[in-house]
């Protein structure tokens, strides 16, 4: 790999630089008073998945000897820049995506011929192959890695796991019977009366025959274990709200949730391996569904009809735009961390998986040229086979084309007619 030398920052540089982080932070402070904080939360962690795409191109990139001359954040004007090496690193205005910039993707390209051998079209099948599927593999990484914090340090909700939300108040009564036996939001139950409590409709079946009669509770607070004694009460001389309660079944009151349940750090390897293998599969469903004549079809309709774009089945099978997932990231994000991390792991996933179908201009595209020329090439007898792209450009045309149609219907869509919040 040819060296060059370090160029110095310039003045010019450290002032734009300056303005950007005080325009990063003006945009982040506006975004807090538009939205509240999960606004540019997401849109931070939005950022930070696409550069990490790019990431992936750009470091196997060097480690295969190629020549990368741009990496840039966002496309439009350049914001600020600085060159370090043979490489210009910058932000550019439109924070839309990013890109790294490796001289010979096409065959038209034209290089001197002490650069032609570090281009992309002079590397290696192997090395190509890696080059454009890097940017899938981080995705593929990144949703590892969220799923294993998500799994080590925030936990999943465990329908094993039943927890206390709240309590119901009772008409006549200034506590109900959970409250008085000592019972506080965020307790988990663990057992009743020494059988083991493993869902919500066992607690409460170990409950509503037990009226009158002291009942043990024994939970989990704050890491210490805690035995209560409550007493159930029989639902027909207890009133909610004006009405009574079940003749015959004994209530104590609480108000149930399934609770989070982490994993050791060695544990949560596995189980992310399972749950992103998981999303793959759904991932590849959902891609042949988004691509079919029906949701085209649908989303058509949608378009033209209101009603038809407000229907909760046809919004629970929409695919979204880039609006809508950040609506429902930030919404996520307001219910929780654990939430908010699934979303962006699910987020990852399809974006890796939509990189590489194979046509051009997405990744999958030049994964697939690299491998036809390949096949057509001649091993042993150093002949190559370089395929004539301009062969392509009406397919490229015709797919470029499908995507904007799907991305302006989306859009509309999400801005018109938003899918309701799956979380409240």
């Amino acid at each position: 790999m040819r060296l060059t030398a370090t160029e110095p920052t310039t003045d010019h540089e450290n002032r734009s630089l300056v303005l950007f982080l005080v325009g990063v932070a003006a945009l982040a402070a506006l975004l807090t008073w538009w939205g509240g904080w999960a606004l540019p939360v997401v849109i931070g962690a939005i950022i930070v998945m696409v550069m990490g795409h790019e990431f992936g191109h750009f470091i196997t990139a060097k480690r295969a000897g190629m020549m990368v001359t741009d990496f840039f954040v966002g496309f439009g004007p350049v914001i600020w820049s600085t060159t370090r090496g043979e490489t210009r690193y910058g932000v550019r205005a439109l924070l839309l995506g990013g890109y790294v910039k490796v001289p010979g993707m096409t065959w038209g390209d034209t290089l001197a011929p002490d650069e032609e051998r570090r281009t992309y079209r002079s590397a290696s099948y192997p090395r190509k192959v890696l080059f454009a599927s890097a940017g899938s593999l981080m995705h593929l990484v990144m949703a590892l890695l969220l799923a294993w914090v998500s799994f080590t340090f925030i936990g999943t909700y465990s329908s094993s796991a039943v927890g206390v939300a709240g309590f119901t108040s009772w008409e006549g009564h200034a506590r109900n019977a959970a409250q008085i036996a000592g019972l506080r939001v965020g307790d988990r139950i663990e057992d009743v009366n020494g059988h083991r409590v493993t869902s919500e409709t066992e607690l409460v079946g170990l409950v509503h025959h037990r009226a009158g009669e002291t009942t043990s509770l024994t939970v989990l607070r704050n890491g210490k274990v805690l035995v209560l004694h409550a007493t159930p009460v029989l639902g027909g001389s207890i009133k909610v709200r004006g009405e009574s309660l079940t003749k015959n079944d004994a209530y104590i009151g609480v108000q149930l949730e399934e609770l989070t349940v982490r994993t050791s750090w060695y544990g949560a390897v596995p189980a992310a391996v399972r749950q992103i293998g998981n999303t793959i599969t759904a991932a590849v469903h959902a891609m042949v569904h988004v691509f079919s004549p029906g949701e085209f079809s649908s989303l058509f309709h949608q378009v033209a009809s209101p009603a038809a774009a407000n229907n909760t089945k046809n919004q629970l099978n929409r695919p979204e735009s880039i609006v809508g997932v950040v609506r429902i990231a930030v919404q996520g994000a307001q219910s929780g961390a654990t939430t908010l991390l699934e979303i962006l792991m699910i987020v990852n996933i399809f974006v890796g998986v939509l990189n590489m179908l194979p046509m051009l201009p997405l990744d999958g595209g030049y994964v697939a040229v690299a491998t036809y020329e390949r096949l057509r090439s001649r091993r042993g007898r150093g002949t190559s086979y370089h395929a004539n792209l301009n062969y392509l450009t009406p397919f490229i045309y015709m797919f470029m084309s499908v995507l904007l149609v799907l991305f302006a219907s989306t859009l509309y869509l999400d801005i018109v007619h938003p899918i309701a919040n799956p979380f409240q």
